[in-house]
């Protein structure tokens, strides 16, 4: 169940196939399974469903998934922000296991894995975009590959760190974040700018479903979150390159 040493490394690269894989559905070439036509992806089917049931009206329906997705983004965005200017961007995007004392600060305060709950919340947005069997395989295979990860993680941490690691996991809720900090916060200092930087790709894209989602336009959007991942590859190309060596701890 725990994720290989080369799932680990390239992790970046599996989370982005799997999302080209839902967004591109290639098993309705052979068996078809979601609609056609304007309203074929997720967002618009659900809206057409909710519609059928005179709960509410199309154009209501699209506004609440709408807000659904926004809601999604923003906080997929917030939270990964928040974490990595406690973790730094060195750390999270380096392709080695980390760990050499318990970050206890930010959101790490809450929940031992603010990263992976703000990809998944994430994954949650773009799936109103994809076809709705894409969307299904989207948010489950990434759902479980966040899973593998942080069951890989675990065991190394628990190895390097011993009975403070343990006890941090004992306090602190893995994925689903406590509503009172469970830890004291230990003093250290967030550094914004570098983590907006590291994270401009999850920022750029709850932008876009904020301002330009009320137009309304799937391809629109799609487009957004094209342009968001270069710009984010441009931004990977040009930090420093992230250590290989073991360094702090990605809870």
């Amino acid at each position: 169940m725990r994720a290989t040493p080369f799932e680990y490394r390239f992790r970046f690269w599996i989370h982005l196939v799997l999302f080209v894989l839902g967004f591109w559905a290639p098993w309705n070439l052979a068996l078809p399974l979601d609609p056609t036509g304007p309203n074929g992806h997720l967002w618009g089917t659900l809206a057409v469903a909710l519609a059928q049931t005179n709960i509410c009206s199309i154009a209501a329906a699209f506004n609440l998934l709408l807000v659904v997705g926004i809601a999604c983004a923003v906080l997929g965005a917030g939270l990964r922000t928040w974490g990595t200017a406690y973790l730094s961007y060195n750390v999270v995007q380096s392709p080695g296991m980390h760990g050499n004392s318990v970050v206890a600060d930010g959101p790490y305060r809450f929940l031992r894995n603010p990263l992976y709950l703000g990809t998944w919340l994430h994954s949650l947005a773009l799936a109103l975009l994809m076809p709705p069997s894409g969307a299904v395989f989207a948010v489950l295979t990434i759902g479980l590959f966040q899973l593998r990860l942080i069951l890989a993680e675990e065991p190394f941490l628990a190895a390097k760190l011993g009975q403070p690691y343990l006890d941090y996991c004992a306090r602190v809720p893995r994925i689903v974040p406590a509503l009172t900090p469970r830890v004291p916060a230990a003093g250290a200092h967030p550094h914004w700018a570098q983590a907006a930087l590291g994270e401009i790709y999850m920022i750029c894209v709850a932008l876009s479903f904020a301002t330009l989602g009320w137009r309304y336009n799937e391809f629109l959007l799609v487009r957004c979150v094209l342009i968001s991942l270069g710009i984010s590859l441009v931004v990977r190309a040009v930090l420093p390159r992230p250590p290989h060596a073991e360094g702090l701890l990605h809870p």
